[in-house]
């Protein structure tokens, strides 16, 4: 969702592996998809961080790697090596990938704000031709759109939507069917979990998208959270409802963030929260996907993002496993 925060590369040989949990990896306790946002540098360059991704999960996310402002920086000039990395480690460790992000509000190159409407519109579908192109038959599920909506269920007016118009949903969907049409195809978003304005207009989108035989196979819910608010106690009902209009349904973006510092009483609640979102997901059949922001809080972009609030992740810098992990593979 956002740029990862920046932190000091940990010592490998002062961090041990943690060893797995006595029910095993958490990937083994479902038959969804478990998948975590990974960066390439602690990928690369922490061993232990390297073995928790592998042992517990089964699906990949790039965090930022494969966004447009990172591939393709200035026009025609492309930076594949972080999106190749995350996407050469799953194939040689049997992982899946979730392509994220291709049409995004946020993150783009600047040299898009340059280009008129039909220039933006050829730009756009070539994007995804190229992107979508080069990761083809490796790529699971794609984010195709993402955040395209304000809190109240307006649409947010992003230069997409300001100059491609209300169709710009729908052909990004075509493109990315006809770029790769063995990939699940996605629109993706945050405070949806519940149901409120926002999710409502996505549940109207969806439906109008399907009515129009509109190429979409999914909807991804993010589902960061905080337990300084409630749960969104009608998350089962918002899942039920959207998988009811005949698409998929994935957990994109988990993490649960503490008001900092972190203790046993808010750890508790974060435990209970993920343990409610797990459920949630598990009740409804096309709910297929339970992914997470990142596993550990060594790599967490919480703490810049939400100053005094952290602590977010299943695992904590040490690579620890805390409650919530334990409550949700007991």
């Amino acid at each position: 969702m956002f740029a990862r925060l920046a932190v000091a590369t940990v010592a490998l040989l002062l961090v041990p592996v943690v060893p797995a949990s006595a029910a095993g990896p958490l990937k083994d306790r479902t038959n969804r998809y478990v998948g975590s946002a990974v960066a390439a540098q602690p990928l690369n360059s922490e061993a232990d961080y390297r073995s928790v991704l592998t042992r517990e999960f089964d699906s990949v996310t790039p965090e930022n790697e494969m966004k447009w402002a990172v591939v393709e920086p200035n026009r025609g000039q492309f930076n594949w090596s972080g999106a190749d990395a995350i996407v050469n480690y799953a194939r040689q460790n049997g992982k899946s990938v979730r392509g994220h992000t291709l049409v995004w509000h946020s993150q783009y190159p600047g040299w898009l704000n340059n280009l008129g409407s039909s220039e933006l519109r050829s730009v756009v579908q070539q994007h995804i031709n190229t992107e979508m192109g080069r990761y083809r038959g490796r790529i699971r599920a794609w984010d195709v759109v993402n955040e395209m909506f304000n809190e109240d269920g307006s649409r947010r007016q992003s230069i997409f939507q300001q100059r491609m118009g209300d169709n710009y949903v729908a052909d990004a969907f075509r493109w990315a069917r006809a770029a790769d049409p063995s990939a699940k195809l996605y629109i993706n978003d945050y405070n949806t979990e519940g149901v409120n304005a926002k999710s409502n207009a996505l549940y109207n989108l969806v439906r109008t998208l399907k009515q129009q035989g509109v190429p979409i196979d999914g909807v991804g819910i993010q589902t960061h959270l905080s337990i300084q608010y409630g749960f969104p106690t009608s998350m089962r009902q918002n899942l039920e409802r959207l998988a009811a209009l005949g698409v998929d349904i994935a957990i994109t973006e988990a993490d649960v963030r503490i008001p900092l510092p972190a203790d046993s009483t808010k750890l508790n609640t974060q435990a209970n929260y993920y343990k409610q979102v797990w459920d949630a997901c598990h009740a409804v059949s096309r709910c297929v996907e339970f992914t997470t922001w990142g596993f550990t809080d060594r790599h967490s972009w919480v703490p810049g993002t939400f100053p005094g609030e952290g602590a977010a992740c299943l695992f904590d810098t040490n690579l620890r496993p805390k409650p919530a992990y334990t409550r949700i593979n007991p």
